[in-house]
This record gives C-alpha cells, structure tokens and sequence, in this order.
C-alpha cells in the first residue's frame, strides 16, 4: 500500500486519477456521511454530450482513456452494502465505478473482545478508545482493475491517502460484481 503525496512518483492511469478526484471531492463534504455510489465514464464521451464540461477540466482529464465519475443520487433502499450493489447494474457506457463508504476500525485482536450481541458490540466498538474512522472508497471497471483509497480521521489531508488495489477485496469483489 502507497501513501500518495505530493512526491510520490505521478500517478498517469485513468482509473487512479479518476479514484483520487472522486475520493477528494467526497472530502471536501467532510465526515459522517452516507454511502456514495459513482458510475465511472470515459470522460471524452462525456463531453461528447455536454460540451460546457469542457471548460472545467482539469489537464490529467484530458489524457487519453480519462474517466469522469457521475454520482448516482437516488440509490435503492438496501439492507447494507452488500444488498445494494446487489441491486445495481450498469449500462454499457458505464466503464466503471466508485464507491466511498465510511466505517470504523479497531486495532488487531480488539474483536475478540466485544460482546457477542450485534446492539452491545456496536455500542462497545463506537466507545473504544483505539477505534479509528476511516474513510474508503473503491474503484473498479469493467475490465477488472480496482484501486482502493483510504482516508483516516484522524490523519484528514489529501497527502495522508492510502492507495493500493487490495486494501477492500470483499467491497472490490461487490462492486465488480455490479457489471455482471
């Protein structure tokens, strides 16, 4: 796993490039929030359709094979994660997609400790003085590549993201699952 800063060698795939802006533009709304879906599009066909996008984009948007991420803003009602990309398919245009999710983390071994009913280990997680929130967000495409970023409260800059491609595999395996 990378910590991406400013510098660390320039990162020239679409997939990361596009992973990186949407996981900065889900920042900038700040912490506590709710699921976020994005379906990832071939940027140069977006603009094909919408020609005033142009002028706001940014020079790695314009390389080749660039991807621009669409927050999807009426998501299904679902049981958790796993339900709702349950419920999720993709048109053909759609090469790609991004979630960003929130969740909290405890050190290693901390589990083994926490009361074995669902309501006493929720309580007992959300008041454990190691716990960290984090913040994740994963992104894949039709073709198979992930990239999975990892932003921690406590360490809340865009220099301090975690980056690799199996930080999430079971959120990866989900998401990739939504183009079958």
């Amino acid at each position: 796993m990378d910590v991406v800063t400013d510098s660390a060698r320039p990162v020239t795939d679409p997939l990361t490039l596009a992973a990186l802006d949407t996981e900065r533009h889900v920042a900038r709304s700040g912490w506590d929030q709710p699921l976020r879906l994005f379906a990832l599009v071939p940027t140069a066909d977006l603009v094909g359709r919408e020609p005033q996008l142009a002028a706001g984009l940014a020079g790695h948007d314009t390389v080749d094979g660039a991807l621009s991420a669409v927050e999807q803003n009426e998501l299904p009602e679902a049981d958790g994660v796993e339900d709702l990309l349950a419920r999720i398919a993709w048109p053909q245009e759609v090469v790609g997609a991004a979630l960003a999710l929130e969740r909290v983390v405890l050190p290693p071994g901390a589990e083994r400790d926490l009361p074995s009913d669902p309501d006493q280990a929720v309580a007992a997680v959300a008041e454990h003085p190691d716990r960290a929130d984090v913040r994740l967000l994963v992104a894949v495409t039709r073709a198979g590549q992930a990239r999975c970023l990892l932003r921690q409260r406590a360490h809340d800059r865009d220099d301090r993201v975690a980056l690799g491609e199996d930080i999430a595999p079971g959120v990866v395996h989900a998401l990739r699952a939504t183009f079958d």
